[in-house]
Protein backbone atom coordinates (compact mmCIF):
# COMPACT_ATOMS: atom_id res chain seq x y z
CA UNK A 1 0.00 0.00 0.00
CA UNK A 2 1.18 3.74 -1.09
CA UNK A 3 2.18 5.70 1.65
CA UNK A 4 -0.43 8.50 -0.38
CA UNK A 5 -3.18 5.83 0.16
CA UNK A 6 -2.09 4.88 4.14
CA UNK A 7 -2.33 9.03 4.58
CA UNK A 8 -5.85 9.31 2.98
CA UNK A 9 -7.31 6.48 4.71
CA UNK A 10 -5.98 8.10 8.12
CA UNK A 11 -7.13 11.46 7.52
CA UNK A 12 -10.58 10.03 6.66
CA UNK A 13 -10.81 7.68 9.80
CA UNK A 14 -9.51 11.14 11.80
CA UNK A 15 -12.85 12.92 10.41
CA UNK A 16 -14.97 10.18 11.15
CA UNK A 17 -13.75 10.27 14.55
CA UNK A 18 -14.36 14.05 14.75
CA UNK A 19 -17.74 14.16 13.25
CA UNK A 20 -18.16 11.29 16.02
CA UNK A 21 -17.13 13.61 18.54
CA UNK A 22 -19.06 16.65 17.76
CA UNK A 23 -22.24 14.45 17.04
CA UNK A 24 -21.84 13.34 21.23
CA UNK A 25 -21.61 16.82 22.10
CA UNK A 26 -24.82 18.49 20.69
CA UNK A 27 -27.42 18.25 22.97
CA UNK A 28 -30.29 15.62 22.84
CA UNK A 29 -33.66 17.02 21.19
CA UNK A 30 -36.25 16.96 23.43
CA UNK A 31 -39.74 15.59 21.56
CA UNK A 32 -42.42 16.64 22.79
CA UNK A 33 -46.01 14.80 22.21
CA UNK A 34 -49.11 16.59 21.78
CA UNK A 35 -50.57 17.51 24.66
CA UNK A 36 -53.82 14.83 24.84
CA UNK A 37 -56.82 16.31 24.52
CA UNK A 38 -59.76 16.04 27.06
CA UNK A 39 -62.27 13.84 26.92
CA UNK A 40 -65.29 14.91 25.65
CA UNK A 41 -68.81 15.07 27.60
CA UNK A 42 -71.22 13.49 25.90
CA UNK A 43 -74.17 15.50 25.07
CA UNK A 44 -77.76 13.84 25.94
CA UNK A 45 -81.32 14.71 25.62
CA UNK A 46 -82.58 18.04 27.81
CA UNK A 47 -85.98 15.77 28.27
CA UNK A 48 -89.26 17.56 28.39
CA UNK A 49 -88.97 19.69 31.65
CA UNK A 50 -86.51 22.07 30.55
CA UNK A 51 -88.05 25.24 32.51
CA UNK A 52 -88.67 28.33 30.77
CA UNK A 53 -87.45 31.44 32.06
CA UNK A 54 -91.53 32.54 32.78
CA UNK A 55 -91.52 29.25 34.67
CA UNK A 56 -88.48 29.92 36.73
CA UNK A 57 -88.33 31.36 40.43
CA UNK A 58 -86.96 34.80 40.41
CA UNK A 59 -83.88 33.01 42.58
CA UNK A 60 -82.35 31.47 39.75
CA UNK A 61 -79.02 31.00 41.51
CA UNK A 62 -76.59 28.28 41.86
CA UNK A 63 -78.20 27.31 45.32
CA UNK A 64 -81.21 25.31 45.15
CA UNK A 65 -81.81 24.26 48.13
CA UNK A 66 -83.27 27.70 49.65
CA UNK A 67 -85.38 30.21 47.61
CA UNK A 68 -85.00 33.94 48.18
CA UNK A 69 -88.50 34.97 50.28
CA UNK A 70 -88.96 31.26 51.15
CA UNK A 71 -88.84 30.03 54.87
CA UNK A 72 -88.96 26.49 54.06
CA UNK A 73 -85.67 25.05 52.82
CA UNK A 74 -85.65 21.87 50.42
CA UNK A 75 -86.26 18.24 51.22
CA UNK A 76 -83.78 15.90 50.44
CA UNK A 77 -80.36 15.07 50.79
CA UNK A 78 -78.12 18.08 50.09
CA UNK A 79 -75.08 18.06 47.92
CA UNK A 80 -72.91 20.35 46.48
CA UNK A 81 -71.92 19.80 42.69
CA UNK A 82 -68.92 21.53 41.44
CA UNK A 83 -66.69 20.78 38.48
CA UNK A 84 -64.99 23.06 35.83
CA UNK A 85 -66.00 23.77 32.29
CA UNK A 86 -63.03 23.20 29.91
CA UNK A 87 -62.03 22.90 25.90
CA UNK A 88 -61.38 19.98 24.01
CA UNK A 89 -57.36 21.03 25.04
CA UNK A 90 -58.07 20.70 28.32
CA UNK A 91 -58.28 24.63 29.14
CA UNK A 92 -60.79 26.39 31.39
CA UNK A 93 -63.71 28.13 29.35
CA UNK A 94 -64.37 31.45 31.12
CA UNK A 95 -67.46 33.47 31.48
CA UNK A 96 -69.56 29.89 30.30
CA UNK A 97 -72.98 29.92 31.54
CA UNK A 98 -74.12 26.23 33.49
CA UNK A 99 -77.44 25.40 33.96
CA UNK A 100 -78.66 22.60 36.55
CA UNK A 101 -82.22 21.36 36.82
CA UNK A 102 -83.84 18.32 38.20
CA UNK A 103 -86.64 17.09 40.23
CA UNK A 104 -87.52 17.44 43.60
CA UNK A 105 -87.60 15.03 46.78
CA UNK A 106 -90.95 13.73 45.44
CA UNK A 107 -89.73 13.48 41.70
CA UNK A 108 -91.59 16.14 40.57
CA UNK A 109 -90.33 19.14 38.12
CA UNK A 110 -90.94 22.82 37.97
CA UNK A 111 -92.65 22.62 34.60
CA UNK A 112 -96.07 22.96 34.05
CA UNK A 113 -95.98 20.06 31.56
CA UNK A 114 -94.90 17.96 34.63
CA UNK A 115 -98.87 16.54 36.04
CA UNK A 116 -97.76 13.61 37.96
CA UNK A 117 -100.17 13.65 40.84
CA UNK A 118 -98.37 14.45 43.68
CA UNK A 119 -97.11 17.47 45.79
CA UNK A 120 -94.51 19.55 44.31
CA UNK A 121 -91.48 20.68 47.10
CA UNK A 122 -92.88 24.48 47.60
CA UNK A 123 -89.00 24.52 48.91
CA UNK A 124 -86.71 23.40 46.22
CA UNK A 125 -85.47 25.89 43.48
CA UNK A 126 -85.63 23.17 40.71
CA UNK A 127 -83.70 25.13 38.10
CA UNK A 128 -80.16 27.40 38.91
CA UNK A 129 -77.48 28.53 37.08
CA UNK A 130 -74.13 30.29 37.36
CA UNK A 131 -70.91 31.77 35.39
CA UNK A 132 -67.87 30.42 35.31
CA UNK A 133 -64.70 32.49 36.21
CA UNK A 134 -61.31 32.23 34.71
CA UNK A 135 -60.52 29.21 36.19
CA UNK A 136 -63.49 27.43 34.46
CA UNK A 137 -64.94 26.74 37.63
CA UNK A 138 -68.77 26.04 38.58
CA UNK A 139 -70.28 25.01 41.75
CA UNK A 140 -74.06 24.30 43.11
CA UNK A 141 -75.55 23.52 45.88
CA UNK A 142 -78.71 21.23 45.48
CA UNK A 143 -80.33 17.60 46.73
CA UNK A 144 -79.21 14.26 45.59
CA UNK A 145 -81.50 12.97 42.59
CA UNK A 146 -83.97 10.57 42.81
CA UNK A 147 -85.64 8.08 40.93
CA UNK A 148 -88.88 8.95 38.98
CA UNK A 149 -90.99 6.05 37.19
CA UNK A 150 -89.29 5.31 33.71
CA UNK A 151 -85.60 7.03 34.82
CA UNK A 152 -82.65 6.56 37.07
CA UNK A 153 -81.75 9.46 38.97
CA UNK A 154 -79.92 12.53 37.26
CA UNK A 155 -79.40 15.83 37.03
CA UNK A 156 -79.62 17.91 33.71
CA UNK A 157 -76.88 20.10 32.74
CA UNK A 158 -76.43 22.95 29.85
CA UNK A 159 -73.71 25.08 29.22
CA UNK A 160 -73.69 27.77 26.82
CA UNK A 161 -70.96 28.97 25.95
CA UNK A 162 -69.56 31.49 23.09
CA UNK A 163 -71.92 29.79 20.38
CA UNK A 164 -71.60 26.27 21.53
CA UNK A 165 -74.33 24.41 23.80
CA UNK A 166 -73.86 21.56 25.12
CA UNK A 167 -76.76 19.58 26.81
CA UNK A 168 -76.31 16.65 29.03
CA UNK A 169 -77.03 14.66 32.41
CA UNK A 170 -75.00 13.48 35.41
CA UNK A 171 -75.80 10.29 37.49
CA UNK A 172 -75.18 8.69 40.53
CA UNK A 173 -72.11 6.32 39.94
CA UNK A 174 -72.87 2.47 40.14
CA UNK A 175 -76.70 3.59 41.10
CA UNK A 176 -78.66 0.38 41.00
CA UNK A 177 -81.05 1.59 38.52
CA UNK A 178 -78.62 2.98 35.85
CA UNK A 179 -78.37 -0.78 34.66
CA UNK A 180 -82.05 -0.23 33.51
CA UNK A 181 -82.12 2.98 32.29
CA UNK A 182 -82.19 3.57 28.40
CA UNK A 183 -80.49 6.69 27.90
CA UNK A 184 -77.67 5.67 30.41
CA UNK A 185 -77.02 2.47 28.57
CA UNK A 186 -76.80 4.01 25.65
CA UNK A 187 -73.42 5.47 26.16
CA UNK A 188 -69.94 3.72 26.33
CA UNK A 189 -68.44 2.71 29.42
CA UNK A 190 -65.92 5.58 28.93
CA UNK A 191 -68.87 8.27 28.52
CA UNK A 192 -70.78 6.49 31.53
CA UNK A 193 -67.63 7.36 33.39
CA UNK A 194 -67.44 10.83 32.28
CA UNK A 195 -70.96 11.67 33.61
CA UNK A 196 -71.20 10.00 36.64
CA UNK A 197 -71.13 11.43 40.13
CA UNK A 198 -68.56 10.26 42.62
CA UNK A 199 -69.56 11.57 45.93
CA UNK A 200 -67.28 12.10 48.63
CA UNK A 201 -67.17 13.41 52.46
CA UNK A 202 -67.01 17.44 52.30
CA UNK A 203 -67.06 20.43 55.40
CA UNK A 204 -70.52 20.48 54.27
CA UNK A 205 -71.54 17.32 53.63
CA UNK A 206 -71.67 15.13 50.43
CA UNK A 207 -69.97 16.40 47.37
CA UNK A 208 -69.29 15.45 43.99
CA UNK A 209 -66.68 17.11 41.01
CA UNK A 210 -67.38 16.61 37.55
CA UNK A 211 -65.49 18.25 34.48
CA UNK A 212 -67.48 19.47 32.13
CA UNK A 213 -65.77 19.13 28.82
CA UNK A 214 -66.92 21.35 25.22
Amino acid sequence: MSRSHDSQRRSLSQTRRNAVKLLASLPLAVVTPWPALARRTPPATAGPFYPTPSMRFTDADNDLVRISGVVEKAGGKVIALKGRVLDSKGAPVENARVEIWQCDVNGRYLHTGDRQRITRDPGFQGFGHVVTGADGAYAFRTILPVAYPGRTPHIHVKVIDDGRELTTQFYIADHRQNAGDFLFQRMSADQQEAVSMIFVDGDDGPETTVDIVL
